[in-house]
C-alpha cells in the first residue's frame, strides 16, 4: 500500500463494491465527533454509539463492517464487548481504541479476535492508517468468499462428479453429480469421512495413493469402475481421475477426484466391437475354407502345376493367411474390449511360462540366425494372471522381436521381481523405433515404416492387443528404443491383483 493511498481512505474504498459502514463505540463526545466528521469525509457510512449495550444492540439491528471499540467505558467493558461481538459476528473487523496501551492490552484484545488497536490520543493519519488497512482486509474477505462462491456455482453446475478431500480423508466438497452417483440424498456430506458413503476399496485405494504421493512426483491416478446408479435401473460405467491437492509449498492437503460417467461411450465401443468381432468371424471362416482348397491345389493334387503358376498361387496363399491371421487378432482384441478377459485367473510362475515361449521360438530364431537367450532370474517369480493371455503378451513381444532383428541379431527375456509387482522384459538387438512413433506403437492398426520394415509382414495389431492385455491385468507396459539399436519392451504386473 503506498503513502497516497494510505493518506485517503476514498482511494482504498475504490477498491471495494460497497461504502463502508463504521460503528463508532466510545464514551468521550470528542472522540466520536473527530471520527465520524473524518470518516465521513473520508465516503464511510458512519454511526455512533455510547457505551457497549448499545454497540451491540445496533450491531443486531445492521450489519457493520468496520467496529472502533473503546476499551475503557463505564457498564460493559470494550473486552466483554469484542468477545460477544466476534462471537456473533466473526467476520466484522474490530479495531481497538485504548488510553492504555499496554502489551499485555494488544495481546489480549488480538486473541479476542481484534484486527489492530489505537492508542489515545491518536492523529487523523493514524486512524486513516489503520482504516485502510481494514478495508484491505474485507477487500480480501471478499474476493476470497466472491471466488469460492464462484468456484462452488461452476463445480456444483459440472454434470461430471467432483469430491475433493483433505489429507484425513474427510470430505471437503462433494458436487450434487457426485451424490447423484453414489445414490446419496444427503445435502450435505462435508466433513465426513469418505468410508461412510464409499464402501469400494480400489477407490479407496486410488485416494489413499493420490493423498500420500510423494511431494517430488505429481501422477493422475486412473481406473473405470461400474457403480450402482440406483434400484431398478442400469449400472454405470465411470472413469475416475484422483490427483493430490498441494499447497504453495507443494504439501499435500488432500485429494481431488473426478468421476466421468463414460457408460454411453462403453455401449457404443461396445456395439463397434461386436460389429468388429462379427465381421472378422464371417471373414475368418471363407478364408479358411479358400486356404484349405489353395492347399490342394499347390499339393499338386487338382493337377501339375508349371512353376509360374506355383508362384502366383503361393503368393495368394500367403496374403489369405495374413487375412486370417488379421481376422484372428480382431477377434482376440474384441474379446479383451468386452472384459472377457477377466476370467480364469490362476497362480503363474513366470519364469516357467516365459522359458515354455521361448522355446516355442527357437527353430523361428534359429532360422534367422538370431540368439535366442533366455537369463535365469526370479526363478519363483508367480503373479496372478489368465494363462493364455500372458502367454499372448509373451509370445507377441519375441514373435516382434524376431521379425524386426536382422540375421545376427540377439534377443534377451528375463523376469525380475521388486516391491511387489514381477516384471517381464524383451531387448532385442534390431532396427530400433524412431523416436517420433513411439508414442504411436501400441496404437491398433499402427506399423513402423521405413525402408527396413516395409517388406516385414504385420497386421499392426500385435501391440495393441499386448498393451490391453497387460492394462486388463493392472499392469503397465513400456519401451526404450534407439532407432538402428534396437528396442527393449518391459511389462510390469502386480503380483496380487483387486478382487475381480
Amino acid at each position: 500500500m503506498n503513502d497516497q493511498t494510505m493518506n485517503s481512505i476514498k482511494a482504498c474504498a475504490q477498491n471495494i463494491s460497497f461504502q463502508p459502514r463504521v460503528l463508532v463505540v466510545d464514551d468521550e463526545a470528542r472522540i466520536q465527533a473527530a471520527c465520524k466528521r473524518l470518516l465521513t469525509d473520508e465516503g464511510c457510512d458512519v454511526e455512533i454509539a455510547e457505551n457497549g449495550i448499545k454497540g451491540l444492540k445496533m450491531i443486531e439491528e445492521k450489519h457493520f463492517d468496520i467496529v472502533l471499540l473503546d476499551l475503557m467505558m463505564p457498564g460493559m467493558s470494550g473486552l466483554d464487548v469484542l468477545t460477544d461481538l466476534k462471537a456473533r459476528h466473526p467476520d466484522t473487523v474490530v479495531i481497538v481504541i485504548t488510553g492504555y496501551a499496554t502489551l499485555e492490552h494488544s495481546v489480549e484484545t488480538m486473541k479476542k479476535g481484534a484486527f489492530d488497536f489505537l492508542s489515545k490520543p491518536f492523529s487523523p493519519q493514524e486512524l486513516r492508517v489503520v482504516i485502510c488497512k481494514a478495508i484491505e482486509f474485507i477487500r480480501t474477505l471478499q474476493d476470497i468468499a466472491t471466488e469460492k462462491s464462484r468456484m462452488r456455482v461452476m463445480i456444483n453446475s459440472l454434470s461430471d462428479g467432483v469430491l475433493t478431500t483433505d489429507n484425513q480423508k474427510r470430505i471437503a466438497l462433494a458436487n450434487p453429480a457426485f451424490l447423484k452417483m453414489i445414490g446419496c440424498r444427503k445435502t450435505s456430506v462435508i466433513g465426513h469421512d469418505i468410508s461412510e458413503f464409499i464402501t469400494e476399496p480400489r477407490l479407496l485405494d486410488m485416494i489413499e495413493r493420490a493423498i500420500h504421493q510423494p511431494e517430488d512426483t505429481f501422477a493422475e491416478i486412473t481406473d473405470e469402475m461400474i457403480v450402482p446408479f440406483s434400484k431398478g435401473k442400469d449400472e454405470m460405467i465411470i472413469g475416475i481421475r484422483s490427483i493430490p491437492f498441494r499447497d504453495r509449498l507443494n504439501r499435500n492437503l488432500g485429494s481431488v477426484t473426478v468421476f466421468h460417467d463414460i457408460t454411453a461411450l462403453k455401449k457404443i465401443d461396445q456395439m463397434k466391437s461386436d460389429f468388429v468381432s462379427m465381421v472378422a468371424h464371417e471373414i475368418k471362416s471363407p478364408l479358411n475354407s479358400v486356404l484349405m482348397q489353395l492347399n490342394v491345389v499347390l499339393d499338386g493334387l487338382a493337377g501339375e502345376l508349371t512353376e509360374k503358376q506355383k508362384e502366383i498361387l503361393s503368393r495368394i496363399s500367403d496374403r489369405i493367411i495374413s487375412l486370417t491371421t488379421l481376422s484372428t487378432e480382431l477377434l482376440d482384441l474384441s474379446k479383451i474390449e468386452s472384459g472377457l478377459i477377466n476370467q480364469d485367473r490362476e497362480a503363474l510362475n513366470v519364469y516357467e511360462l516365459i522359458r515354455d515361449q521361448v522355446i516355442s521360438y527357437r527353430e523361428t530364431a534359429d532360422a534367422k540366425s538370431i540368439r535366442l537367450v533366455l537369463k535365469e532370474t526370479a526363478k519363483g517369480a508367480r503373479m496372478m494372471g489368465n494363462r493364455v493371455n500372458i502367454e499372448e503378451v509373451v509370445s507377441n513381444l519375441i514373435s516382434n522381436a524376431i521379425r524386426y532383428s536382422p540375421s545376427g541379431g540377439k534377443i534377451e527375456i528375463w523376469a525380475d521381481e521388486k516391491n511387489g509387482c514381477v516384471a517381464i522384459q524383451v531387448s532385442d538387438t534390431g532396427f530400433g523405433i524412431p523416436a517420433a512413433d513411439q508414442e504411436h506403437i501400441f496404437d491398433r492398426f499402427f506399423r513402423v515404416k521405413n525402408e527396413k520394415t516395409r517388406y516385414i509382414n504385420g497386421t499392426g495389431l500385435g501391440l495393441a492387443i499386448v498393451k490391453s492385455i497387460v492394462e486388463a491385468h493392472h499392469g503397465t507396459i513400456e519401451v526404450e528404443s534407439t532407432e538402428g539399436k534396437g528396442s527393449c519392451f518391459k511389462v510390469i504386473f502386480p503380483k496380487s491383483e483387486y478382487p475381480f
